[in-house]
């Protein structure tokens, strides 16, 4: 009985995260759209985005259409964006014990990256989590997504010196060129 009861409670913290996203599809130079407000999840992803250097706009709003089912708002998109990001969230849980060193609130979230131009989805992420394990892997995942050539460590690597202690390190990790 025991056994049975590991296996179910291992299997109930695995499920927490699905991620689906294709490597090296996001341009860090280009302009990304995201509706306004949100709880902390949409916040929070606005926040990270902005520190990584992207450029960030909610658009314009338009217009609001108020019915009795519920208020509807519609923004201007600029047609210089090229990604939009969607956060769907319900609202946070304050659980202090169980994200006491996590941040103490816990997300039920979905996220998406779409490609305006491919009009493919580059990031699909069904989450739950503490708040600062979510958004490590939300760092964790825009490192892969980003392109090559727009990624710190590659200028870093093309500007090193021939006698940079750490470009013996470099060099090692590159084939070696006949002259």
């Amino acid at each position: 009985m025991r056994i049975f009861v590991s296996i179910l409670l291992c299997l109930m913290l695995c499920g927490c995260n699905s991620v689906y996203y294709k490597p090296h599809t996001l341009d860090k130079s280009a302009v990304i759209y995201t509706p306004r407000g949100g709880y902390s999840m949409k916040r929070s992803v606005k926040q990270v985005m902005e520190e990584r250097g992207y450029h960030i706009n909610v658009g314009a709003l338009q217009k609001v259409k108020e019915d009795d089912s519920d208020d509807t708002e519609v923004f201007a998109i600029p047609n210089n964006v090229r990604y939009a990001v969607r956060v769907a969230e319900r609202k946070e849980i304050l659980r202090p014990i169980w994200c006491m060193f996590n941040g103490f609130w816990w997300w039920n979230f979905s996220l998406s990256i779409t490609d305006k131009n491919t009009k493919e989805e580059i990031l699909s992420w069904r989450g739950r989590g503490c708040q600062n394990s979510s958004l490590r892997k939300l760092n964790d995942i825009l490192d892969e997504l980003e392109t090559k050539e727009s990624t710190p460590a590659t200028k870093t690597q093309k500007a090193t010196k021939k006698k940079d202690m750490n470009d013996g390190l470099i060099i090692l990790a590159q084939p070696t060129q006949n002259n």
